[in-house]
């Protein structure tokens, strides 16, 4: 049998400098970013827990108000969307909107798989700010459709935070 030392692994006949190489310097920008990116996380964990908190119980607390709103007012909501020429779909959308809303809401709320629930949203505010924009509607409408989508993309990065359900299970597992 043939053995070989494990120093002799790392042994090549032609050896390349790493520090010379392209794939090192490459590597250490890529990790100097991965840093920055680290001390950024760092700084927003510390300074922007009860911030994004309290930004999170208002987007989960807008969506499940809103998810009432739509299921007890379906005709408002069939009216904003009869100008996309959706005829048989109307009723689908309507309630897809309305439990989204709604069980997402509490899910955000508690922070509970915020991102997941969050990206279910996303259509329904990207719609919302398309519909807004054919029907001229109020700005009140449309300011309210632009949060919710500016906070759902912002949410769907940085996630549901500290306190939030995701972290107490992420930490006790």
């Amino acid at each position: 049998m043939n053995y070989h030392k494990p120093d002799d692994i790392y042994k090549t006949s032609n050896p390349i400098p790493l520090q010379n190489s392209a794939i090192f310097s490459n590597l250490c920008f890529k990790l100097e970013d991965m840093e920055t990116v680290r001390t950024l996380n760092k700084w927003a964990n510390h300074h922007l827990v009860v911030p994004m908190f309290v930004l999170r119980l208002l987007l989960g607390g807008f969506l499940f108000v809103k998810g009432i709103q739509f299921e007890s007012q379906t005709e408002l909501l069939l009216d904003l969307i009869r100008p996309l020429g959706i005829k048989d779909w109307g009723l689908v959308i309507v309630h897809y909107v309305a439990m989204v809303h709604f069980a997402g809401g509490l899910m955000v709320i508690f922070g509970l798989v915020t991102r997941l629930a969050l990206f279910f949203q996303l259509p329904i505010f990207i719609g919302a700010v398309v519909v807004n924009l054919m029907n001229n509607v109020d700005g009140w409408l449309m300011a309210q459709a632009v949060f919710g989508l500016v906070a759902t993309i912002a949410f769907i990065f940085y996630g549901s935070g500290r306190v939030s359900m995701d972290h107490n299970l992420k930490m006790h597992w």
